[in-house]
């Protein structure tokens, strides 16, 4: 009996430890979450960015050959 009682007793720290380490990560996700959702990626560069794609006029097929040529 009494050795059923330590080996209740390590299962339910190990069930502690885990519930705490697995809600830790939780929390630690969520919160790493909510930082980069408030991020706006799409905005205007600030500072001296320059545009570095420009749209060049060619003809669709010659652009759908290059995409399937180099598989991209």
């Amino acid at each position: 009996m009494l050795q059923f009682i330590h080996l209740l007793k390590d299962v339910l720290k190990i069930f502690i430890i885990f519930t705490g380490c697995t809600l830790l990560f939780y929390f630690g996700l969520r919160l790493m979450n909510e930082e980069y959702d408030q991020l706006h990626r799409y905005d205007e560069p600030d500072g001296k960015a320059v545009k570095v794609f420009q749209w060049e006029d060619e003809r669709l097929l010659e652009r759908l050959t290059i995409f399937f040529r180099l598989g991209e």
